[in-house]
């Protein structure tokens, strides 16, 4: 620990007091869960899929709160970060900010790498709060149409509370919480602008477009949960899927002036 600061932030990747946990056997259940509500997110609430990501953080991976944290840019140029998204213990931060040069959050996006991470009271006393320490954390770089941040997870309890499983299910969720975001916030942007000729026509194909992988992803975590025992080839086909739905919205919010029309796939 850094005892000046009361921060410890390590890469995730080389903190051997991380990686040498086998907290949690690898849990196909808990992915086809898991699946299975983010396929209900994009199907009917893609506007809430921050929320959900960080309620899904806390209830799957018994954590006692996550959060995204998200960079701001204030009239005089100073950067800080807005918590946008909460969970869990900290939930009465919501909305609340952090300075961008003395965080996690910001190590975090300076590596462009996940970090393994703990808070203590030094910490705290800088920033005139009063919270409990964070005795285990993981946080994860997020780039995302609105703008970059991060994805954090902590323990207030235990000092060894999360493991690789955890980061890996927290990894995926992120991604695939990344194609909502981003196709919500493209199409909040278009209802910005004047009616383009024709986008009542893309705006169908593309619905779609969608609609196929998401089908399939539904159609995958059912045929799972019918079928209990291994559920790896199940779970790969999904994974398949929502690897073709990320790729798709990422083509689409790519594209600055019209929504391209829909594959032949």
């Amino acid at each position: 620990m850094t005892v000046d600061t009361g921060m410890d932030t390590r890469n995730l990747y080389s903190s051997q007091d991380f990686l040498s946990r086998h907290l949690h056997p690898d849990n196909a259940e808990r992915k086809v869960r898991v699946l299975r509500r983010i396929a209900h997110l994009l199907a009917e609430r893609p506007g809430d899929a921050l929320q959900e990501l960080v309620n899904i953080a806390v209830e799957e991976c018994n954590g006692d709160s996550a959060g995204v944290s998200l960079e701001e840019q204030l009239p005089d140029g100073t950067i800080q970060f807005r918590w946008v998204a909460v969970a869990g213990s900290f939930s009465r931060y919501l909305g609340g900010t952090t300075p961008r040069g003395y965080s996690p959050c910001g190590t975090c996006l300076d590596r462009n790498s996940p970090q393994h991470y703990r808070l203590f009271k030094p910490y705290y006393d800088f920033l005139g709060v009063y919270a409990e320490p964070i005795l285990d954390g993981i946080l994860i770089p997020w780039h995302g149409p609105d703008g970059e941040g991060t994805i954090w997870l902590v323990s207030h309890r235990s000092a060894m509370e999360f493991d690789m499983s955890d980061f890996e299910l927290l990894s995926m969720v992120a991604e695939i919480v990344s194609v909502a975001v981003a196709f919500d916030s493209r199409h909040r942007s278009d209802r910005n602008h004047d009616l383009q000729e024709g986008r009542d026509e893309r705006n169908s194909e593309l619905a779609h477009e969608i609609n196929n992988p998401l089908q399939s992803i539904s159609n995958t975590i059912f045929l799972a949960e019918q079928n209990p025992g291994d559920n790896s080839e199940f779970l790969k086909t999904a994974a398949e899927q929502l690897k073709r739905l990320s790729d798709l919205v990422a083509l689409l919010v790519s594209k600055k002036q019209s929504w391209p029309a829909a594959s032949s796939k």
